[in-house]
């Protein structure tokens, strides 16, 4: 990994990622993948069934640094938060929050809000 390229809170995110692992019994799960650079994000939400809140959220990643960091970043972001409101968190936020991320790895970013939104939009499709 070439340091020079990444913000320090993209380097934090991938050394030490948050919420990292996979959930037992999730209530959704959210899986996108990038094939042009083979890129992979499983996302797993715990819901509060009463407040609609994601109680507790992990992810497992296969992938670069950026995937890795910005999945790291989005369970952050979405922990916590209604579903209506996590749904609304964009790639911009998450790139925003990391400080930034090289124009060539935007799009890990997507990966993490559409594995986010997917796995919501699972949980509202079975529990509506």
């Amino acid at each position: 990994m070439n340091n020079t390229n990444y913000t320090k809170e993209v380097i934090d995110h991938f050394t030490k990622p948050r919420n990292l692992g996979e959930l037992k019994n999730p209530d959704a799960i959210g899986t996108v993948g990038n094939p042009t650079c083979g890129d992979v994000l499983k996302l797993y939400l715990k819901i509060d069934k009463k407040t609609k809140k994601i109680k507790d959220i992990k992810f497992q990643t296969f992938g670069c640094a950026a995937a890795i960091a910005t999945s790291s970043m989005i369970t952050e972001l979405a922990k916590g938060k209604t579903l209506d409101r996590a749904k609304k968190i964009t790639n911009a936020d998450v790139a925003e929050k990391l400080k930034g991320l090289p124009p060539i790895k935007m799009h890990c970013s997507n990966l993490a809000a559409d594995a986010l939104r997917k796995a919501i939009e699972e949980y509202q499709s079975k529990n509506n």
